[in-house]
């Protein structure tokens, strides 16, 4: 099955990388699924607070 998805590589000290660990298993998600979950929400928070994010807005 094919996918639009795009992905990088995260440089994480060890502690980071084990505490998201840590908060993705209470999740009972992976740690790669956890760090999606967690940008679309933050991301979700500052579209509803300054309105809509377009890929070609620069500034």
């Amino acid at each position: 099955m094919a996918t639009n998805k795009h992905t990088f590589t995260l440089r994480l000290p060890d502690e980071l990388f084990d505490k998201i660990g840590f908060l993705a298993t209470k999740e009972r998600r992976s740690i790669t699924n956890y760090i999606e979950y967690v940008l679309l929400k933050h991301l979700n928070e500052v579209e509803r607070e300054q309105g809509g994010i377009s890929a070609d807005r620069v500034e």
